[in-house]
């Protein structure tokens, strides 16, 4: 998942606001007592997703994979007085885990906390939002974009995770490709293609897609 040079990332890193003490925390935790701690987003991603908030202001967000929860507070710090966070997760077993940082956070009444299939869940959503983050399984990333792409607001943002996957999606990198690997290749050309949306990737972490609805 590092692209950039250790030294680099650590300057960045020294560089970027620090975390907050329940951030700290989290990541602590989930390192500690969590399976697959490299899924979450980390000190300079938290910030740079924090940034992206603040910027758009949204009054609605959507996270498809909440994991636990580092991602969504970070998004939750630029939401408006009346917005909200709806984050979803199929992980029951994090769920009490997941639902004390919330509360400790004090942001616990703007973050609307769901667990189950996001496949399902997603097509009763009625809000228009202004940002998305997609950071759940890779295979179903452009059932995903199908699904929420008419529920984001004109002018609004869809951010996908881990489009580099490793730098396995580069052409040649591997000679047989797993499922996931081919499910982010296959979504990389989809939303590059797609008219309705402007796009850039960012070689961030292990890849950042930024999609923007026209």
């Amino acid at each position: 998942m590092k692209f950039l040079d250790e030294a680099i990332e650590k300057y960045a890193e020294a560089h970027s606001t620090e975390e907050s003490p329940l951030l700290k925390k989290i990541y602590r935790d989930t390192h500690a007592n969590v399976i697959m701690p490299r899924m979450l987003s980390g000190h300079l991603q938290g910030r740079i997703l924090a940034t992206f908030s603040r910027m758009i202001k949204p009054k609605y967000i959507l996270e498809i994979g909440t994991y636990t929860g580092y991602s969504a507070l970070c998004l939750a710090e630029g939401i408006t007085d009346d917005g909200k966070i709806i984050t979803i997760d199929i992980n029951e077993e994090l769920e009490e885990k997941v639902r004390a940082s919330f509360k400790e956070s004090g942001l616990d009444e703007k973050i609307d906390y769901r667990i189950g299939n996001a496949l399902e869940i997603i097509p009763s959503l009625t809000e228009k939002f202004d940002l998305v983050f997609i950071d759940a399984d890779k295979e179903n990333y452009a059932r995903y974009f199908d699904l929420i792409i008419d529920k984001v607001a004109k002018g609004g943002f869809i951010i996908a995770d881990n489009v580099l996957w490793s730098g396995k999606v580069l052409p040649g990198k591997e000679t047989n490709p797993d499922k996931d690997t081919n499910a982010l290749i296959n979504f990389n050309l989809k939303v590059h293609n797609d008219k309705r949306v402007e796009n850039v990737l960012l070689p961030i972490r292990d890849g950042l897609m930024i999609l923007t609805k026209n």
